[in-house]
């Protein structure tokens, strides 16, 4: 083999060696690289910043504590309420309606029934009227006169026709008697319903009789006060 031809083939076989070994070396620090940068990203994966909106609260266990990260509640956000807030917001319901305001009958009556099984007896009953400042009227029931002589409140019998015999009250029995009132043809409502109660309440203790209100249940304190705020 000529010499310049040999010299030749030696040169390049050195050079493909040497290329051979670089490119080596250049995978062999690539992969280095590589494993170096997936390990840093490991370890930041494991560090909680300053900045981060997360704190560990300790989640109790029967057998360990379990430490977890949980968003810490930004007070500014409009978003997060307090608890109570929360549950006075659910706590309402959308449909609910106020309860409607009590209305009074056009005509309030009232009534005294006997506690036992007798009738009253008409002299008792009268007397216990014309005792209350009642006067016997037209229409043969008692009425409540104001000053204008005009007509407040009546009592009928509860015997028909409701009337009280002129003569003879010895001989008149009846089961009770009814109170009766208008408010809407009052101008002071309120007041003579007081002078209502205080004349009914007077009636029965005299007679020794039961008070029962407008659903003929015994009158209470709350159905007076209802009543009488509605007027």
């Amino acid at each position: 083999m000529d010499k310049e031809i040999l010299r030749i083939v030696i040169i390049a076989t050195g050079l493909v060696v040497i290329v051979g070994m670089l490119i080596m070396a250049y995978l062999k620090d690539k992969k280095a690289r590589d494993m170096s940068m997936y390990d840093d990203l490991n370890a930041n994966d494991d560090v909680t910043t300053g900045d981060d909106d997360f704190e560990v609260v300790s989640l109790g266990s029967s057998r360990s504590e379990i430490d977890v990260p949980v968003p810490v509640q930004d007070k500014s956000d409009k978003y997060f309420d307090d608890g109570d807030q929360e549950d006075d917001y659910f706590g309402q319901d959308d449909n609910s309606e106020p309860e409607p305001r009590f209305v009074a009958p056009a005509v309030i009556q009232f009534s005294i029934i006997s506690k036992v099984n007798e009738d009253f007896n008409g002299v008792d009953l009268v007397e216990a009227l014309e005792d209350a400042g009642l006067v016997y009227g037209s229409l043969k029931i008692f009425e409540r006169l104001d000053q204008n002589r005009l007509v407040d409140f009546g009592v009928a019998s509860m015997v028909e026709p409701g009337t009280f015999p002129e003569n003879d009250l010895e001989e008149f029995y009846c089961p009770g008697v009814v109170f009766f009132m208008q408010p809407g043809e009052l101008d002071d409502a309120q007041a003579v319903f007081d002078d209502y109660i205080d004349t009914i309440t007077a009636v029965a203790a005299q007679v020794d009789g039961m008070v029962l209100d407008h659903r003929r249940q015994p009158l209470t304190a709350e159905t007076i006060q209802t009543i009488r705020q509605s007027l």
